[in-house]
């Protein structure tokens, strides 16, 4: 790299939680980075959940490199052991940081492409030595470009949620029944979304932390004075068995472990109907209007009124398309982190830290981070991101020992329940060793079932 591409600010895409921890790292490191936010505020995708209380607390989601950047400011850290909303942390913090950041965050700026300059993917020559070009759209649609030494990609994958269809594509019909249909957890305190799913029957696909909280908030709804009638049904692809709850007590984030206890007493109150093996294939409409899942299998299911989709997310890499990726070929993370978190062969939900050796690729100093790094993984946690981030700043910084060393160590969920997309036979009984612990039993409406194994 030249020594004018050194002067050059890095570009930080996305200002959320990881973007902007990883431009306070950047400050800290004595480098200068160029924040490009797609939304109008700071954490415009954390807003749209703002009703949904995390299950790290206050103490977990506060990056450290920030938090030095605000104390100047006169800004309080809230109480560690307390859990934000989203809506808390995106006022309460990432606001604040973001005016810290001043200029270096650009709003309203979407990033349409990056490359290097005078170089598509194609070309070989001289090409770690140019630098990058960021191009992106103002509100107005305006076209600007900037370069960049490196290019930190923090947009997370919020703006591309899953469908429903098992085979990752959309069910036939699903497309069609879009004004029935909702990829987020709804906000059953804004009265008009109260009113759509009162007294209704709705229909909750997917098996994470984001289908335990709908499953509860519609519960809680079931149970309130204006939602008599309230029923949900909760599509699994998989079986029910030990895991399927997560850790419970034994998660080392109680919250976290308290959302799937939530969903259990869901099914156990009667508020909901567990319906498993089910991969969605079609959506038809019965003479009401309502909507019929139907199967893979040929099964079609009671109608319903509402359908909630949270089959998890994907990375849009559509404007990294001129960078050479390195990203494995089922999750799309990369390829060094993936095995760490392929859902394929565990559902543990604990990965260790992790930094830029993980996170490189082919092309020179450009890293996915946050949610994004994950590609279509789940289970993501915030100090996870900022432990990537300061891993990189350090990098690009030239300290590599700081970069390779390891400052956090990430909570357990308190179960490993075998491959995580398919149930599979149980493996030969084994003594000790493995990455799990002994199968568990966990009663599911009065029917023991016990966990796999990995």
């Amino acid at each position: 790299m030249s020594e004018n591409t050194t002067e050059l600010p890095v570009v930080v895409i996305g200002a959320g939680p990881a973007g902007l921890a990883a431009a306070a790292h950047l400050v800290e490191r004595g480098l200068e980075p160029l924040v490009l936010e797609a939304g109008p505020v700071a954490g415009a995708a954390v807003r749209e959940w703002a009703h949904v209380r995390l299950f790290s607390r206050w103490g977990e989601v506060v990056d450290p490199a920030a938090e030095k950047l605000l104390a100047p400011t006169g800004w309080v850290k809230p109480a560690e052991d307390t859990y934000p909303s989203g809506g808390d942390w995106a006022e309460g913090y990432l606001q604040p940081l973001a005016d810290v950041l001043g200029e270096r965050v650009r709003c309203q700026a979407r990033v349409t492409g990056v490359s290097r300059t005078g170089r598509d993917r194609i070309v070989d020559a001289d090409r770690e030595a140019q630098p990058f070009v960021v191009h992106y759209e103002n509100a107005d649609g305006r076209e600007q470009r900037v370069l960049a030494r490196a290019v930190i990609d923090a947009s997370g994958t919020w703006s591309t949620p899953s469908p429903a269809g098992g085979s990752g594509l959309a069910a036939l019909g699903e497309k069609a029944a879009a004004d029935r249909i909702a990829y987020r957890v709804p906000d059953l305190k804004d009265p008009a979304t109260r009113v759509r799913y009162a007294g209704k029957r709705t229909a909750v696909i997917g098996s994470g932390a984001s289908a335990f909280t709908a499953l509860a908030y519609l519960a809680d709804l079931a149970k309130s004075d204006d939602g008599p009638g309230t029923h949900a049904t909760w599509i699994l692809r998989r079986g029910i068995s030990g895991s399927t709850f997560g850790g419970g007590e034994a998660d080392q984030l109680p919250a976290r472990g308290a959302l799937g206890l939530a969903a259990k007493a869901a099914v156990d109150g009667g508020y909901a109907d567990a319906v498993t093996g089910f991969r969605t294939d079609a959506f038809e409409r019965d003479g009401d209007g309502r909507l019929v899942l139907v199967g893979e299998d040929g099964r079609r299911l009671d109608p319903v009124d509402e359908v909630i989709v949270l089959t998890g997310f994907r990375p849009d890499l559509s404007f990294l398309d001129e960078l050479r990726l390195g990203l494995d070929e089922r999750l799309q993370a990369p390829v060094e982190l993936a095995p760490l978190i392929d859902p394929n062969q565990h559902s543990c939900g604990t990965v260790y830290p992790h930094g830029v050796n993980e996170l490189s690729h082919p092309e020179k100093d450009v890293y996915l981070v946050g949610m994004k790094s994950y590609g279509r993984a789940p289970t993501f946690l915030a100090m996870t991101g900022y432990e990537q981030v300061r891993s990189i700043a350090a990098a690009l910084a030239g300290d590599r020992e700081a970069a390779e060393r390891v400052e956090l160590a990430l909570p357990e969920t308190g179960v490993c329940g075998g491959a995580g997309l398919f149930d599979e036979p149980e493996p030969a009984e084994e003594t000790g060793g493995g990455c799990c612990a002994a199968p568990a039993t966990l009663t599911i409406g009065g029917a023991p079932a016990s966990s796999g194994g990995c």
